[in-house]
Formats: structure tokens, C-alpha cells, sequence
């Protein structure tokens, strides 16, 4: 007992659950992420296909299987009508809203621009820049469900 009476002992709790704006913020991120990865592929000519495992009942014999199969990854941007890169935030099937006036893309000129952009998202997403944004399209798609 005298290594126990050595030690500093407290009543303490371990949290189970993470905060829902970090929740958020970390699903943000990791479609940023995806985002990312997908212009570096698609700027070296090769293409993106992350993989996932998909569980399904085989109908013949009531088996349960896992399949690896390929994640369908949609682009958040595209070739506006002057000719540069625009970039939309998506959160879910939603579209961010950057800013108070209702911009929702961002104008670039490059592919290289669209990577160094997508990067400074995802840090300004960690930083918590975006989280009323993000807590406002949460809001929305809640009350969208009726919850």
C-alpha cells in the first residue's frame, strides 16, 4: 500500500463522446482531405479511387459478406464561364455560404492555386473558422428532418 500512498490519486472521468463541433469540424476536414487528394491525382493523370468496405446479405444463402469496394468521390469544383477554377465548400450535400453577402465559391486560376486553397481550408476548418458556418448547415439539416 505504500506505492499507492505515493502516488497522487483523483476521482476522475473519462469523456465518451467528442464535442459535436469537433465532430463536425473533423468530417469537414476529412472531405477536404479527399478534395486534396483528388486534384494531386488528378494533376499527376492518375485517378483518385479511395476504397471502402461495404457489408451486405448474400440473398442465396443469408451469408453476411465485406466487399472493398470503390468510394465515389464528387468534385467541389469546376470551370466557371470565364474560364477559371470555382471551388464550393460542401458540407454534405449542401454548400457552405463563405461569407455574410451569400458568396458560396471560390474564384482560381489554377489547379496548383485550387490545391494551396483546399489546404488553407482545411487548416482554417481546424482552427474553427468555419464553424458557424458549419453549425448553421447542421441547423438547417436538422430542422429539414424535423428532429
Amino acid at each position: 500500500m505504500s506505492t499507492l500512498n505515493s502516488l497522487k490519486l483523483v476521482v476522475s472521468k473519462k469523456h465518451q463522446s467528442v464535442a459535436p463541433i469537433v465532430m463536425r469540424r473533423n468530417k469537414l476536414c476529412a472531405k477536404l482531405h479527399e478534395q486534396i487528394e483528388l486534384c494531386e491525382a488528378q494533376k499527376a493523370g492518375n485517378t483518385f479511387a479511395p476504397k471502402r468496405l461495404k457489408t451486405y446479405t448474400n440473398k442465396q444463402t443469408g451469408e453476411k459478406m465485406t466487399v472493398e469496394t470503390v468510394k465515389r468521390v464528387r468534385e467541389w469544383f469546376w470551370i466557371g464561364d470565364t474560364g477559371k477554377i470555382n471551388l464550393a465548400i460542401k458540407y454534405g450535400a449542401k454548400t457552405l455560404p463563405l461569407n455574410k453577402k451569400g458568396a458560396n465559391a471560390i474564384e482560381l486560376t489554377n489547379g496548383d492555386e485550387l490545391i494551396a486553397t483546399l489546404k488553407s481550408l482545411k487548416m482554417a476548418v481546424l482552427n474553427g473558422e468555419l464553424d458557424d458556418a458549419i453549425n448553421d448547415m447542421s441547423l438547417a439539416t436538422r430542422q429539414a428532418f424535423g428532429k
